[in-house]
């Protein structure tokens, strides 16, 4: 029957790849990826051949009505991005809602996604916690700052290393310096960190050490 499958793929460590992602990914008859380029390499590793095309954030809106159509032609179709789960800070939600829309079946596989191992790691509570993703970059970003000031759960972003510094300084501008956060980099990987410590600390730590990788966020709820 056919189907639309969202497939997890490795955040660094490529044993972190299911044995029934590999399964899917080579009985499908098409794969939707990010970038072909990246998730070439990974398909090469696991030795799939089977067919890839390009589905990212600038064309997504063009490609979905012909891929639904594909798939209620009777194709099977997995979606993958260039690191864990689709939909997560990624493409994938405009897809698997028009799927949803039009009737058809929609199977994500469980795997990797960055802010999990980040959220349990922190050792902050993970009871109760709201998902941020990237904060704005320019318009909005004072007012979300302002409205999660009160936000009594625990609070997960996601930042580019570049930019890490001046968030770290907003944190302590908007949430106070004695908030608990921590910081976890290159998860997976062979330089995987994770920094604890108050706002006021862990600015001060990267500010003397530049950071280098994919960065996972987390902060403390108000109490």
């Amino acid at each position: 029957m056919s189907k639309l499958y969202l497939v997890p793929t490795p955040i660094g460590n490529l044993k972190d790849m299911t044995f029934r992602a590999v399964e899917v990914l080579q009985e499908v008859d098409l794969i939707l990826a990010e970038d072909t380029r990246t998730s070439g390499k990974l398909l090469k590793h696991f030795e799939i051949t089977t067919q890839m095309h390009s589905h990212h954030m600038h064309n997504e809106h063009k490609t979905t009505e012909g891929i639904v159509a594909r798939i209620k032609g009777g194709e099977t179709v997995a979606l993958i991005s260039d690191a864990g789960t689709p939909a997560i800070s990624d493409p994938g939600f405009l897809l698997t809602r028009a799927c949803v829309e039009a009737g058809i079946e929609v199977d994500c596989l469980p795997g990797a996604t960055a802010f999990v191992p980040a959220l349990v790691n922190s050792g902050l509570p993970n009871d109760k916690f709201v998902f941020e993703g990237f904060l704005p970059v320019k318009k909005g970003r004072q007012t979300r700052f302002l409205a999660l000031a009160e936000e009594t759960r625990t609070i997960i972003f996601y930042e580019s290393p570049h930019k890490l510094i001046k968030t770290l300084g907003q944190f302590v501008e908007y949430f106070g310096e004695e908030r608990q956060v921590s910081v976890s980099r290159e998860i997976t990987k062979l330089h995987e960190e994770t920094k604890r410590g108050t706002a006021a600390e862990v600015l001060a730590h990267y500010t003397n050490k530049p950071p280098k990788g994919e960065i996972v966020i987390i902060v403390a709820g108000k109490k």
